[in-house]
């Protein structure tokens, strides 16, 4: 009990901070957005073990791209998950190992029994994520389309991003309706997807339209079309925009689409 409540306490500062670098904001505006966090942070309790409130897995991660694989574990943890695993390259294992002690580190993806050594855990996860620091090796990719594969057969939800997507572009049957997907493309990744399943331009002008159509395209499998305002669909409805403080920023980088909280954003100079 005490435990939770240094970390209910140090959530509040946080949140309050982030609310007061700028200008004052309504109790009403706070109770949201405490409301927002209860909803998505599992309480703790004693009478779980742990592993109950997630196991997640990454697919990802090799001699380039270390840092993509971390952090998609380690924002798993943080936000509520108890156990994340990560299938990466063997030469990438030793990186990711040295960032946190927290993540479970399997130097499996290059090998030639990839798909057994994933395949036993599956069984244990809740969710897969496939992308992160993946890149575009045939032989990775390979491996991660068999992944994919037996992930379906066993009725996992996944996450695509990143080359994950680049793989989707080139395969889309490879996922094509399989409904417990989400994929998350930036604007590149969105225009490649949209060239690979639907014909012509993409409708600059109608991004809302652009996203529903590339859904319903690809089965009615759930599109997040990342930037400035975030845009969702199943392709049975029209997308709606995600929900961010003002000032959570993002950066181009590929490594870094997490918006960082506000509190993290400094404040701007006064105007003189």
């Amino acid at each position: 009990m005490g435990v939770r409540c240094v970390a209910i306490g140090s959530c509040g500062r946080v949140i309050q901070r982030a609310f007061s670098l700028h200008k004052a904001h309504s109790t009403k505006d706070m109770e949201n957005l405490f409301q927002l966090v209860r909803n998505i942070v599992p309480a703790l309790t004693s009478k779980k073990h742990k592993g109950q409130d997630g196991r997640i897995g990454i697919v990802g991660g090799c001699q380039e791209y270390t840092g993509a694989p971390y952090f998609a574990g380690i924002s798993a943890l943080k936000v509520g998950a108890d156990l994340t695993h990560v299938f990466c390259t063997r030469e990438a294992a030793p990186v990711i190992k040295s960032y946190s002690p927290e993540l479970i580190v399997h130097p499996v993806l290059d090998s030639s029994n990839a798909l057994q050594e994933v395949e036993k855990w599956l069984p244990r996860l809740h969710a897969l994520v496939v992308g992160p620091g993946l890149g575009r090796d045939d032989f990775l990719l390979n491996n991660v389309m068999n992944i994919l594969e037996a992930t379906k057969a066993r009725d996992i939800p996944i996450i695509i991003d990143a080359d994950g997507l680049w793989l989707i572009a080139q395969l889309p049957a490879l996922i094509h309706g399989y409904q417990k997907a989400i994929l998350t493309p930036n604007r590149v990744e969105f225009s490649r997807l949209w060239e690979a399943v639907l014909t012509g331009p993409v409708d600059t002008k109608d991004h809302s339209g652009s996203v529903l159509k590339l859904s319903q395209a690809l089965g009615n499998i759930t599109v997040v079309q990342k930037g400035e305002h975030d845009l969702i669909s199943d392709g049975w409805q029209a997308p709606t925009h995600s929900w961010w403080l003002p000032g959570a920023l993002a950066h181009s980088q590929g490594s870094a689409t997490t918006r960082p909280s506000r509190s993290m954003v400094a404040p701007q100079p006064p105007q003189t």
